[in-house]
This record gives C-alpha cells, structure tokens and sequence, in this order.
C-alpha cells in the first residue's frame, strides 16, 4: 500500500512515518510534501492508496489541495489545534489524528481503511460545503508560563507577535512581553485575519495597535504601534504585502 505522508514539519512527518511501518510494515511511504503546492504538483504526477494529510500547512490550509487537483485517494487528516474542522472531517474522511498522535489511535484509523477502502470515495465537495457554513474558530487565549506560574492572555490583549534571535513573542497592550511557542507562520493561521495582519517577516500586528501609518518608499507603509515597538524600522509593511494590507485597513 502506497501513502503519502503532507506535514510541514519534518521531524512530525518522521515520527509518522516511523508509526505507519510499525503499525502496518507492507505500507510503503511513496511521498512526503510539505506544502500545498507541492502536495498538488505531486498527486498531478502520482498516486497514492492513503493520504495522511496535516490540516495547517507553510502556504495555507491543506483542503485547498481539493479545490485544485481531483482526489479520490482517502484521506486520513491530522491537526494540532484547528478544532473547528475536526467533526467536518470526521463525517467526510476516514477519520482525523490529533497531534501528537498516538499509536493506539493510528491503529484505529488504518483498521477503519483497511474495512472501507472498497466502497470508500472522500466526499470532498460535501467537506468543502461544510467548512464554508461553519464559522472558523479563531484562537482566543494564550497560555504563558512565566517562572513557576501559568498566565491567561487573551488574544484581544496582543498588541502585536514579533521574532527575534529564532524565537517569537508577543506583546501585550500593557506593554508586557511574552515568549509564545508557536511560529509566525502558524499564528497566522490561528488568528482572526479580520484582527490581525502579518506585515513583513518579522511582525503581525492588531488593528487596534496601529496608532500612526506613514508613507514610505517605494509604496511601502510605515506604521507607529502602541505600545512601541524595540524597533521603530522594523514595523515598515514589506512591499509584497504593502497592497493587501491597505485593502486590509479599508474593509
């Protein structure tokens, strides 16, 4: 049996990989892709029996796969926190894994293939309905660990998420600083884009932290947040997202 294993984090797709040979030793692991893009560019020019397929990836959410290439391969869906989906997925997938996935679990969704891959066919445009109709659950608190004590922050609180020397912050409207465990690239994901906007490699910002937008060169945008940021040079919206953030400011 063929699977392709979508995962945008290498060690995650290793560690499954690993429990598909111990669970179920004929599978052969055909292909890993870490994106949509080059999960579609892949099922293009092959084919899989089973795909164990990650829900957030690097480039956008992973059902976008469907609407650009044909899919009749199941499809078993893994996620780490998109708990809106979880029961869409369930009515129309085999079944979903929820990181970290145990062995007990991925025993229970390979034996449920094992039973339905003669009659099964992914009812993907019924997925795709119900992902429409459901409102997406955004992220609505952190949990930070300062010293010994655990701390409640809500999303509303976060001024702006920032990198720094390979680790993220946040920084909360009161002015506090606050390690988080995620990626820019995952938060992104996880938050209210009506809320909040990456504007470069570095920041994605609250509406309600922009105090002060100026124009910068070459149609850049330049923005003072509240409160400050270390660096004032780098809260300059990057020219490739300079468009969608004025389109952005002016919904």
């Amino acid at each position: 049996m063929k699977v392709l294993i979508v995962e945008d984090e290498p060690l995650s797709a290793e560690r499954l990989e690993e429990m598909i040979k111990q669970v179920m030793p004929a599978c052969r692991i055909s292909g890993k892709t870490q994106s949509v893009k080059e999960t579609v560019k892949w099922l293009m020019n092959n084919q899989a029996d089973l795909i164990f397929l990650d829900i957030q990836l690097s480039d956008g959410l992973s059902f976008s796969v469907f609407e650009q290439v044909n899919v009749t391969t199941p499809v078993i869906f893994t996620t780490a926190y998109d708990q809106y989906a979880i029961k869409a997925f369930h009515l129309n997938s085999i079944s979903y894994l929820l990181k970290p996935i145990r062995k007990m679990d991925l025993e229970a969704a390979l034996e449920k293939y094992k039973t339905m891959r003669s009659a099964f066919a992914p009812d993907i445009e019924g997925l795709l309905q119900t992902l429409q109709r459901k409102e997406p659950a955004y992220k609505k608190r952190f949990l930070i660990q300062v010293g010994e004590k655990i701390k409640k922050v809500e999303s509303s609180q976060v001024a702006y998420f920032y990198a720094m020397d390979r680790y993220v912050f946040m920084r909360t409207f009161n002015n506090h600083s606050y390690p988080v465990e995620f990626t820019l690239d995952q938060l992104l994901q996880m938050l209210d884009p009506a809320r909040f906007f990456r504007i470069n490699r570095k920041y994605i910002v609250n509406m309600d932290a922009i105090e002060q937008m100026t124009a910068w060169s070459r149609s850049r945008v330049k923005l003072q947040l509240t409160p400050s940021s270390d660096d004032d040079m780098e809260t300059i919206v990057s020219i490739e997202r300079a468009g969608d953030f004025k389109k952005w400011m002016n919904e």
